[in-house]
């Protein structure tokens, strides 16, 4: 099984151990997190390393992803993101059994969907997105790069999602319009 390192180490990234390992397609060989925590474990997972030893361990291992969670900002995913890319690991997608992914849909290198997430015909993910436990994404939407859509979101039909937006818990988009660059959407919104 190819082995898998993950950077960050909260709670988003237990959330994606689940997910990784009910997909059953990676070993994860441990996470990467701030220098003080070296040696701790999450979920029986050591911490093996800080960003400032990404490029010696892309030498032992292929495959990274970002586990860091996203709320106010895209910042530090989007930073971590090109780290590993500039590092030289390769950033595979990782997609919960438990959700459904449309044959006719497309989602980009490093994005998660997490269990019981729903994303229909002809939507486009982006590279380094969240899209988390109940969310729906329905026909013909875009969601751009480092975007998060949390818990229960539901992004009707030709919604456009420009790059590192967030879209809260059981927020809810009207079909057919653009959320901008940059938003931040809050739970239990209704975007119209």
């Amino acid at each position: 099984m190819k082995k898998i390192i993950l950077i960050g180490g909260g709670g988003h990234c237990k959330s994606v151990i689940d997910v990784i390992e009910q997909e059953n397609k990676f070993k994860i060989a441990g996470i990467i997190d701030k220098p003080n925590l070296l040696g701790s474990e999450v979920l029986g997972y050591k911490v093996i390393g800080s960003d400032i030893d990404l490029k010696k361990l892309s030498k032992k291992y292929q495959y990274a992803l970002i586990t860091v969670g996203q709320i106010k900002s895209s910042k530090l995913r989007k930073k971590l993101f090109n780290l590993i890319n500039n590092a030289g690991f390769k950033v595979p997608i990782i997609k919960s059994p438990f959700a459904y992914v449309s044959k006719h849909s497309s989602i980009g290198r490093g994005s998660t969907v997490m269990h019981n997430a729903i994303v229909n015909a002809n939507s486009f993910i982006g590279d380094n997105c969240i899209i988390n436990s109940n969310a729906l994404i329905e026909h013909d939407c875009k969601i751009s790069e480092h975007c998060h859509i949390s818990t229960n979101a539901t992004i009707n039909g030709y919604v456009k999602i420009e790059s590192e937006s967030f879209i809260g818990s059981n927020a809810t988009i009207k079909q057919s319009i653009t959320i901008k660059k940059n938003s931040f959407i809050k739970a239990c919104s209704f975007v119209t």
